[in-house]
């Protein structure tokens, strides 16, 4: 029987990506003849294992080596084509994306992304079977698949595995997994790894014990006051432990403002998403909102402190990692894309997440 070949379309962001890689790394692992490809913006798509790429270090050689996550990736710079919508040069390279994804004939297209973008992207590859979730994050998406998933599960690692399998009709998990009492357990995921990223993380850690703050998120609602991460910064400093303040693009302001509030125990960084990934796997713990680096720490099985408050455990919290999350009771459950923080999670203190960064440091 000729392998299928499935296109999973998850165009960003890292947090939502990382929550799509479980997923994948299921199809991969269990149906390891597939051809998977993912369209991807350009900026994310470092977090992919990618086929080939003989720099990665986590594939390894030799006949036993692990086959990378995705075959190929597609650029689907939506970012750019926003800010120049009418254009010629977007025009041609919609057109070029879509000739390139028919070309490919895929057997099945998943959109995990729920969004009308991302179902656009998903219609215009042409596959025979196209698959969303029964309600998209967008309800116009809905329109454009051909068959839909009315998914069970409460988080959304678990939703991509069950809008996956059912694309393919195969279960993504194990057989015992279906017992009520049994979650989901979609397969671990590898993330690439290379020598220069981790040279550079290497020489920038040493022998420290180094955690790492990260102070952005997707938008205010979730965003922890800086001034407050200063004073963890500072505790954690007084501790014994080095300090490092994520101040990569966007980053730089608050990261500006928690190294000010840390009493000179903070020290920031900016990096690649390699870089990053190199350094998480260095980290004692993770501390964040729901945001990219929080997931990405979770990916890679480090501990993490989460400090929630419109989003909930149950549905985005950290998957697959020791970690201990803070959200107070008061806090609403919204996805609305306010400005100011949720008020339930400015009742976190700093001295909670001080203690549960102690916990998992031990």
């Amino acid at each position: 029987m000729k392998p299928l070949r499935v296109l999973v379309v998850r165009i960003g962001a890292m947090g939502d990506v990382l929550h799509a890689m479980p997923a994948v790394a299921a199809l991969r692992e269990r149906h390891p003849g597939c051809f998977i490809g993912w369209a991807i913006e350009p900026r994310w798509s470092d977090l992919l294992q990618i086929a080939g790429d003989s720099e990665d270090l986590s594939q390894g050689v030799g006949p036993t080596a692990a086959k990378a996550l995705v075959d190929r990736w597609y650029s689907v710079p939506v970012s750019a084509w926003k800010r120049r919508p009418l254009a010629g040069a977007t025009l041609r390279e919609i057109d070029v994306l879509r000739h390139l994804l028919k070309s490919e004939r895929f057997d099945v297209c998943v959109d995990l992304q729920g969004s009308l973008k991302s179902a656009v992207v998903g219609r215009s590859a042409g596959a025979k079977v196209f698959v969303g979730a029964a309600e998209p994050r967008e309800r116009l998406a809905r329109w454009l698949y051909g068959r839909r998933v009315r998914g069970t599960a409460p988080h959304v690692v678990e939703q991509a595995c069950e809008i996956l399998g059912e694309a393919i009709a195969k279960p993504l998990h194990p057989a015992q997994s279906l017992h009520p009492a049994q979650p989901l357990r979609p397969a671990q995921v590898t993330l690439p790894m290379h020598a220069r990223d981790e040279l550079w993380a290497d020489r920038l850690v040493g022998q420290d014990r180094m955690c790492f703050l990260s102070p952005t998120a997707g938008w205010g609602a979730k965003i922890w006051p800086a001034e407050r991460y200063g004073a963890v910064a500072a505790a954690l400093g007084m501790a014994g432990f080095r300090v490092l303040v994520n101040a990569s693009a966007g980053a730089e302001e608050l990261a500006d403002r928690v190294i000010a509030n840390s009493e000179g125990f903070a020290q920031p960084v900016t990096s690649t998403i390699g870089q990053l990934i190199a350094l998480l796997r260095r980290a004692a713990v993770v501390i964040a909102g729901d945001t990219g680096p929080l997931h990405l720490a979770a990916a890679l099985e480090r501990p993490v402190v989460g400090i929630y408050g419109p989003t909930t455990i149950a549905r985005n919290g950290p998957w697959g990692t020791k970690s201990r999350v803070l959200r107070d009771a008061a806090s609403v459950t919204s996805h609305k894309r306010l400005s100011e923080p949720e008020p339930g999670l400015l009742r976190i203190s700093v001295e909670q997440v001080v203690g549960a960064a102690l916990e998992l440091l031990g």
